[in-house]
């Protein structure tokens, strides 16, 4: 009987609480007015710390006072995002226009990789055929290329199913004034080519882009005569092996690759994973997106304090969004300091998105919209 007596006023307690949060927030509605009319911002950090500090020493013990440091963090989080949504300045920041289709005349598109490369394989795949483009061997001259106005736009990979995130591209979208506008994935079949006349036997040194080789560890280890070394591209290390003709030396590669250089087959598919994948971004420096984009990308960087992450993936929580990718990359400079990159599904038109997106350029040190974006 004690223990359903303490149950029925846990109930009771339970209940109250609830009608004073709806009173709460009603009153937060009345504050967003008054911030509206004034200009003022929604959050006030400063306020907020004041308030935390007076509403801890109410508390009559340690575990209670960290107890409710952590509710009233929350309860003013969910009062914020309340206000963002009904000030509609918020929701007029993002300067992201809207387009139908890209126009490709006297537009040029400048795609890493050498040719027979998978990247200009997801070129031809996304912009068709008929296009001027040139190609370049490192990530960054494709930036180079679109800032200088060489290229209106540009295809990187940014993401491997089987190894992950290609972290110096998240890098180049933060050091560059780019913008992802869409995306395109390949099916990735490694193969192992080798100069006419040679055999899997013969091979001795293998050519590939780090990220081909990380795709076919597995093969590689099993052929203990082999030994991987990384190279520019997995197209150029095609193109060296058949330069130099060297009968020991392979290339992990495209069949589109071996047919540009003249090479063979010695081995197809020597990937680990069957269903290998890779990920490739359409960036251009316009801030565009198409009506129909359902993904949208940013990156963050938080103050160096403890819930600042969890009260920035509350935005998605509490505006119903479904966060799709979380990617953290250190920051030059900062020991120990992180700056987060985020993929969700949604358009810049949707409330919510605009609600989330508007609280978290405010709350966070720095942010910005990547793009908005579909899969194509």
């Amino acid at each position: 009987m004690d223990l359903l007596e303490s149950r029925a006023e846990i109930d009771k307690i339970d209940q109250d609480i609830v009608k004073l949060f709806q009173r709460r927030m009603s009153v937060a509605k009345e504050v967003a007015e008054y911030k509206q009319q004034t200009g003022k911002k929604v959050f006030d950090k400063e306020r907020e710390n004041e308030k935390l500090s007076t509403l801890k020493e109410l508390a009559d013990n340690e575990f209670n006072r960290h107890g409710i440091e952590e509710l009233f963090t929350q309860i003013m989080s969910m009062s914020r995002k309340l206000q963002y949504g009904l000030i509609p300045s918020y929701q007029d920041d993002l300067a992201f226009m809207k387009i139908s289709q890209i126009n490709m005349e006297n537009k040029c598109v400048v795609c890493y990789g050498e040719k027979g490369s998978y990247t200009e394989q997801a070129m031809e795949e996304y912009f068709g055929t008929d296009i001027k483009y040139f190609n370049t061997t490192t990530f960054k001259e494709v930036m180079e290329s679109i800032k200088q106005g060489k290229a209106h736009f540009g295809v990187l990979p940014i993401e491997n199913s089987s190894t992950g995130g290609i972290t110096d591209i998240y890098d180049l979208l933060v050091e560059y004034d780019t913008y992802i506008i869409g995306e395109h994935i390949v099916k990735v079949d490694q193969n192992l080519l080798g100069v006419p006349g040679a055999k899997v036997e013969d091979i001795r040194t293998v050519y590939s882009h780090q990220q081909g080789l990380l795709q076919c560890a597995q093969y590689l280890e099993e052929h203990e005569n082999m030994t991987g070394m990384v190279y520019q591209s997995t197209a150029a290390s095609a193109r060296k092996v058949m330069e130099e003709q060297d009968i020991t030396q392979a290339a992990i590669a495209s069949k589109k690759a071996c047919q540009q250089y003249g090479l063979e087959i010695l081995e197809e598919s020597i990937n680990s994973e069957s269903n290998n994948s890779t990920r490739f971004i359409i960036i251009t420096n316009k801030r565009y997106y198409f009506s129909d984009s359902n993904k949208v990308s940013i990156y963050f960087e938080l103050p160096h304090a403890s819930g600042t992450l969890y009260n920035m993936m509350s935005h998605f929580i509490y505006n119903n969004l479904n966060m799709t990718k979380i990617e953290s990359r250190p920051i030059q400079g900062r020991k120990w300091e992180y700056r987060f990159f985020v993929e969700f599904e949604g358009n810049l038109e949707d409330p919510g998105v605009k609600n989330a997106l508007n609280g978290i350029k405010e709350e966070a040190h720095c942010c910005k919209i990547l793009g908005n974006f579909h899969t194509k």
